[in-house]
């Protein structure tokens, strides 16, 4: 443990700003978190971001490292694979991994932003401050002027390091831009997302299998539901922004109702609120920030402040957790030198961010249109037999995402030569049976690398 009296202000109180405070508090270190939002643990938070996320491996080390899982664990809801509904209510399961273990999770975020708040205050090193919005910073004085909503009033905060942890929209990030300190990119998809709820049945039972994220694949649309721990499904209906189907065409009750009586009919008599969810929930936007660089002077940026992505790969909370991991890992490899440190853990994640960015994009396509192939189902059953048979070589690239802690870029790269081993295997044949794994395993050790 630091016993230092360093002071460290981060941005940001979300999941990985919270989690950021836990680690550093432990080192010794005397943080506080400043959030323009209200506590969530004291008083509700309008909708609009998903109230529950998909926990994988990397968000599951970061919080095994905190030892928090215990706690954890009592949020979670395992989710087995995908059910595929199609367009006349028939439905394929269609399972993540082949081992037990390889489940996702799903857990409510404002469940685990709090046991993260809770377990960063038990530390007696962190303090929180709500309603406090960042309006501007002085990299050269190392202060941050913070706008104290309660109360109307501005203050100055000094920092001796500052984690810029306030997510897309990020301050910290916009005065780096303004001083010409870095460059970000923010590409905004030209589809969006609303969310819909599935209640509870009468006996208060889960309405649809509760161990699955359900898809609804529709081509260049989709909706998807993930289960609540309170038998509640929160469906996120996920469309172009314009053309025949997409929210610029679904503007009136008749063109909702269409929507949902063609291409989501059974889901649709489990939605009872559908009309004043869709009206009155408010329309979402997806997009990929890329920043050029996270660090200027004393400040770094971390989580969707340097990297948000869009959500198809449930690894944003992920990739924000292990962005904490990087950081504690560059602290102890550099004795809590920050000015090593923070470009060594810049280092360290920019080529794994871009990776999951990219992945997220493509996982998008293969959620809404892949699913339904089946060269697709024909591809997964090869990978999965030579999984079994070289589990050293290959391992299916969404595995090596969400149940492994192979670098994100390794899993870019590997998943490129792994596509077209599987596209010269699966050609002019219909079943997995009709491949010869001896040719195969000769092909998989010719074209990969031993893992590491």
């Amino acid at each position: 443990m630091n016993n230092n009296t360093q002071h460290i202000v981060i941005m940001g109180a979300g999941l990985v700003g919270s989690m950021h405070a836990i680690f550093l508090a432990r080192r010794g270190y005397r943080v506080s978190v400043y959030e323009q939002l209200p506590d969530i643990r004291k008083e509700a938070i309008s909708a609009g971001r998903s109230i529950n996320l998909a926990l994988a491996n990397r968000g599951i080390d970061a919080l095994d490292k905190l030892g928090l899982m215990d706690e954890v664990n009592k949020l979670l809801i395992p989710m087995q694979g995908r059910m595929l509904h199609n367009e006349q209510g028939e439905l394929k399961f269609q399972s993540y991994g082949q081992k037990p273990e390889e489940v996702i999770y799903s857990v409510s975020r404002a469940g685990l932003v709090s046991l993260l708040r809770d377990a960063a205050e038990a530390t007696g090193q962190v303090t929180f401050y709500f309603k406090h919005e960042c309006l501007d910073i002085d990299f050269k004085l190392n202060e941050c002027q913070v706008h104290d909503k309660i109360n109307n009033q501005t203050h100055t905060i000094g920092y001796d390091y500052l984690i810029g942890a306030d997510g897309g929209g990020s301050q910290v990030r916009a005065s780096m831009k303004a001083l010409n300190e870095t460059e970000f990119t923010a590409d905004i998809l030209d589809h969006s997302y609303k969310e819909l709820t599935i209640p509870a049945g009468p006996t208060g039972d889960f309405q649809l299998e509760k161990e699955a994220l359900h898809i609804w694949p529709r081509g260049d649309y989709m909706m998807i539901g993930l289960p609540n721990p309170d038998a509640t499904f929160t469906l996120t209906l996920f469309m172009p922004n314009e053309g025949p189907v997409s929210f610029a065409a679904v503007n009136d009750l008749p063109s909702l109702h269409d929507l949902f009586d063609t291409y989501f009919a059974d889901a649709k008599p489990l939605i009872p609120d559908l009309e004043a969810d869709y009206f009155n929930n408010p329309t979402g936007y997806l997009g990929t920030i890329r920043c050029a660089d996270w660090q200027y002077q004393k400040a770094v940026l971390t989580g969707d402040a340097a990297h948000a992505i869009v959500p198809f790969h449930g690894q944003g909370m992920n990739a924000g957790f292990e962005d904490c991991v990087a950081m504690e890992q560059a602290l102890d490899a550099f004795n809590d030198d920050w000015d090593q440190a923070m470009p060594a853990f810049v280092s360290s994640r920019m080529d794994n961010s871009n990776a999951i960015a990219d992945m997220a994009l493509e996982n998008y396509v293969e959620m809404r249109s892949t699913v339904n192939d089946p060269k697709f189902h024909l591809k997964k059953a090869i990978a999965f037999e030579l999984e079994n048979r070289l589990p050293d070589y290959f391992i299916p690239r969404y595995s090596m995402v969400m149940f492994h802690l192979i670098p994100y870029a390794q899993a870019f790269a590997r998943g490129k030569i792994q596509y077209k081993i599987l596209d010269t295997l699966a050609e002019g044949i219909e079943s997995a049976s009709e491949v010869n794994f001896e040719r195969a395993e000769r092909l998989v050790k010719q074209k990969l690398p031993k893992l590491s």
